[in-house]
């Protein structure tokens, strides 16, 4: 289906979520059609914040918003839809667009696998009615659905569309980039140099898969690095849960701007805790790049004085590789805490791999090291 008529038939004219590559088509469409307007479309740092922000948006206008995420968001809005949204409290409907990572029978990363087969029963478990769209979903089906959601809508009900992989089209692609000139996989290979053989925790993504392909470049093997495949926004305080409990050694943490930001409360208990073997680097491209390249509000903030206000003893911006090599070689003999904020370019090799170890050896491999 055309991504047009899907947003056509729908008929909200207010927009918030957190990019997926699933999803590409409808965020290239919302970022062609108004950009990041806070009248008609907002690129939140979570899927819970995204939910509070089209509550507030529903309170102040009476219509539906749209929220949109990938599946693996659903655990960030079960809080909300539970406490907030539920026709028992202040019945506040909303329709959810998600997704679907890790459909049952198609292949996908296994951080998506276990997420991809309870995604309807979550769903179901918090009330919540779905229709899956496919590509062989006819806009008929959409319309009978539609009428059957605005009934549970107008009673204060919340309803989502799943979406399967390739359900949604979109013609024209639009255009992510910056002026940043570092590319983030020859930042993680400088990383890797100065760290040597302390342990790396790394985010999410392209970095991670990047953190792999390094090492096996290198002939260094992978016992060195925990590669948080999934949970994101949680690797800096899995590093820092490393980092209490090896005091001695230097753990480094590969983070990006859509991770800090997407749960940047962690940034206030690293800093309370200030463990002085901790080296916190956040690669900020100001995109959620692994998912499509939409753009994150890291550009306009200053994550330096962030880091220093929540109680990091160092912290630095870098925008070239002698600044980054310096900043690395600082932060390494330092017993201090640090952060340094690496401002990278948008892309990555179109022939990236992905982990060819399995998420279980990584962990054994990581755990054995760490406390051999």
């Amino acid at each position: 289906m055309k991504v047009e008529k899907f947003v056509e038939m729908i008929g909200a004219d207010f927009y918030t979520g957190v990019p997926d590559s699933q999803l590409k088509p409808l965020c290239d469409y919302l970022i062609n059609l108004y950009g990041i307007d806070k009248k008609h479309h907002i690129i939140a740092a979570n899927e819970g914040n995204c939910t509070a922000l089209a509550a507030g948006y529903h309170l102040a206008t009476g219509k539906v918003p749209v929220v949109y995420m990938q599946n693996s968001g659903e655990g960030n809005i079960i809080n909300p839809l539970a406490s907030l949204l539920n026709e028992k409290v202040y019945a506040i409907p909303m329709i959810f667009i998600i997704g679907w990572r890790g459909e049952p029978g198609v292949h996908d990363e296994p951080q998506h696998i276990y997420q991809g087969e309870v995604t309807i029963k979550l769903l179901e478990d918090m009330g919540v009615d779905s229709f899956v769209v496919d590509k062989d979903t006819s806009e008929s089906d959409l319309m009978n659905t539609l009428e059957s959601f605005r009934k549970q809508l107008a009673a204060g009900k919340d309803v989502a569309f799943v979406i399967k992989k390739g359900a949604l089209e979109y013609d024209e692609a639009a255009v992510y980039k910056n002026d940043n000139t570092m590319v983030r996989e020859e930042i993680i290979r400088h990383i890797v140099e100065v760290s040597g053989e302390d342990p790396i925790v790394s985010t999410t993504g392209k970095a991670s898969r990047e953190l792999f392909e390094i090492r096996e470049a290198n002939k260094q093997g992978h016992k060195y690095d925990f590669l948080t495949v999934g949970s994101m926004g949680h690797s800096s305080s899995i590093a820092l849960g490393v980092a209490i409990n090896a005091p001695e050694r230097k753990v480094w943490c590969i983070d990006g701007d859509g991770a800090a930001l997407m749960h940047m409360g962690a940034m206030a208990v690293i800093g309370n805790n200030k463990p002085g073997n901790l080296v916190h680097v956040v690669i900020n491209n100001s995109a959620h790049e692994t998912v499509g390249g939409m753009p994150t509000v890291a550009g306009s903030i200053d994550l330096v004085a962030i880091a220093k206000a929540c109680g990091y003893e160092h912290a630095i911006c870098v925008d070239s590789f002698e600044k980054l090599d310096e900043a690395l070689k600082e932060a390494k003999t330092r017993k201090a805490l640090s952060l340094i904020e690496v401002k990278c370019s948008i892309g990555a090799r179109k022939d990236l791999g992905r982990p060819t170890t399995s998420a279980l050896d990584n962990k054994l491999q990581f755990m054995e090291f760490i406390r051999g």
